[in-house]
């Protein structure tokens, strides 16, 4: 088998499964794109099987420390593994991700359950050079209605792949009426964001719709308006869901009409609807997209933040609650939490920590790959007179 010898004192060495560039000593048996390459120490000691792609920053992913191909019998092994551990989890099995990357051994491979259907993505070269066995095994795994192929995350770019959406079984399931807690959803699978709804999230709604009852509620970035559709049910006095998407204030409106709820959508641009909002609210949910996908941009991106800290903290009345979320890895919970701590002595707010907030546990962490944790969150009490 082909391979790369791995330079001393790099990441694998404490842990972590990814090979870049500048940590390669050499390669050996000529690998190839997408090609399943054996890693080894400078001393010739395995370190175990990767996926290869030199034209990635990270040339290598390691998915088992021993002899291993991405054969049927893989798949089987830790597709199954994967199911099972959701069905151990406190979430629920038929809306759930149940299949995460590296975090289940399977780099670049995500799966989706949304109840009856399956949405499939290929992140990486090699997986997606295997997408016909994967989607097989899957098929008989689970026997869904659909399985839909949802490839054209921007991710897909760094490994060189093109967009590429199709349903690979089934018939096209769009539009589906999806259920969770108290409340519906209509998405769309082949088309809408993400891979059809924002699993990771879906819980942490009624968590923050708890203390909606009786409130003025802004929730901005709200997307599809899960925020804002749970406060609505809890009882909230009013709901505004603002979005710059005219899709997404569209989806808001018509999953508001589902549930019979009354929510105010707004298409804008969130920071300019920030800053010049001439109201007050007694609840502000601020779940933004990633403002970062590098390191090199993370400097930007904690400006960002805290501009929308700022402006949303100046329209939160006393003994108001501000939750806020950052999807970005780069940006670490010590991180995003001194940033809201910065923007409110700026704003010359003194804020309580009430509650902090993580990815669904269908998520997994791995603590050797902190790339695993990217959501965090937190929510603040404004203290009145201070």
């Amino acid at each position: 088998m082909p391979g790369l010898v791995i330079k001393p004192r790099s990441r694998i060495f404490h842990g972590h499964d990814w090979v870049y560039a500048s940590e390669i000593k050499k390669s050996f048996g000529n690998p190839q794109p997408g090609e399943v390459i054996s890693l080894k120490d400078f001393k010739d000691k395995p370190l175990g099987s990767a996926i290869y792609n030199p034209k990635s920053q990270i040339v290598a992913r390691r998915f088992s420390r021993r002899k291993q191909d991405l054969d049927k019998d893989f798949f089987l092994r830790r597709l199954k593994l994967a199911f099972s551990l959701r069905e151990r989890l406190p979430v629920d099995p038929l809306l759930c991700r149940l299949a995460w990357s590296e975090s289940d051994g399977l780099p670049g491979l995500i799966i989706d359950r949304y109840d009856r259907h399956l949405v499939i993505q290929t992140l990486t070269l090699a997986m997606d050079q295997r997408i016909e066995l994967i989607v097989d095994v899957v098929q008989e795994l689970l026997s869904p209605e659909s399985i839909v192929v949802r490839n054209d995350s921007p991710m897909r770019k760094a490994e060189g792949l093109e967009p590429s959406n199709f349903i690979a079984t089934g018939n096209d399931p769009d539009p589906v009426t999806l259920e969770h807690g108290n409340l519906k959803f209509k998405s769309t699978l082949l088309t809408g964001q993400k891979t059809g709804l924002y699993l990771d999230q879906i819980d942490t709604y009624q968590k923050v719709s708890e203390l909606a009852e009786g409130r003025k509620v802004l929730d901005c970035f709200s997307n599809q308006g899960g925020f804002g559709l749970a406060c609505a049910r809890a009882g909230a006095a009013s709901v505004t869901c603002v979005d710059i998407s005219g899709e997404a204030v569209s989806n808001v409106t018509q999953n508001a009409d589902l549930n019979d709820l009354e929510i105010r959508a707004i298409e804008a641009n969130a920071f300019d609807y920030l800053k010049n909002c001439d109201e007050t609210f007694d609840l502000i949910i601020l779940d933004p997209p990633s403002f970062t996908r590098s390191k090199k941009a993370l400097n930007d991106a904690m400006r960002g933040y805290k501009e929308i800290h700022l402006r949303a903290l100046k329209l939160l009345n006393h003994d108001g609650y501000l939750a806020t979320f950052s999807c970005s890895h780069h940006v670490t919970r010590e991180l995003f939490l001194n940033n809201v701590r910065d923007a409110a002595v700026d704003a010359r707010r003194t804020l309580r920590l009430v509650e902090s907030y993580s990815q669904r546990p269908d998520h997994p962490v791995l603590p050797t790959i902190p790339e695993t944790e990217y959501l965090k969150g937190f929510c603040f009490q404004l203290l009145p007179g201070r």
